[in-house]
């Protein structure tokens, strides 16, 4: 089974798991890390997962795809919370963190509003509309990234 064709079926096993106890996928991967694959998820929900959680999803979890027989071969399964820069993968992300300092990437190079050209913008977000994310950036212009522009956006942290 490819690789791709794992992580769409993960997710929905996982999404099912979750959602009744309040939590969320924030991502899936299933890679090769050295001789072995690894299955890691990252789960969250809005006051923060705690190693219980983890724990708990990791057990309830092994024993659905151990019983539906998802993945034929030896792999190592890790659930974890996303961390202090969490990525930013759906649109509601993009409303729910309003207000936080985001890091975005992008596939090619934007222009801000003063005509800057880049391809990472650092800034408060401001929030998602019609499909484009609007930052304040740090040297106090907007910026308007188009969603499929996007390459990666992560929660950065303030020290």
């Amino acid at each position: 089974m490819q690789k791709d064709d794992v992580v769409s079926r993960i997710t929905v096993v996982a999404e099912q798991l979750l959602a009744p106890q309040g939590l969320e996928l924030v991502e899936a991967e299933y890679k090769r890390e050295g001789r072995q694959m690894v299955l890691r998820l990252f789960i969250d929900k809005p006051e923060g997962v705690t190693l219980d959680d983890c724990a708990a999803v990791s057990r309830e979890l092994s024993e659905i795809l151990d019983v539906e027989d998802v993945i034929r071969e030896h792999y190592m399964l890790e659930v974890s919370s996303p961390g202090l820069n969490r990525p930013l993968k759906k649109e509601a992300d993009y409303e729910r963190y309003a207000g936080r300092l985001v890091k975005v990437r992008t596939f090619e190079l934007l222009a801000d509003e003063e005509g800057n050209r880049r391809k990472t913008f650092l800034g408060d977000l401001v929030g998602l509309s019609d499909g484009v994310v609007t930052l304040t950036l740090r040297e106090g212009q907007l910026a308007r990234i188009p969603l499929d522009k996007i390459a990666k956006a992560n929660l950065e942290f303030e020290f």
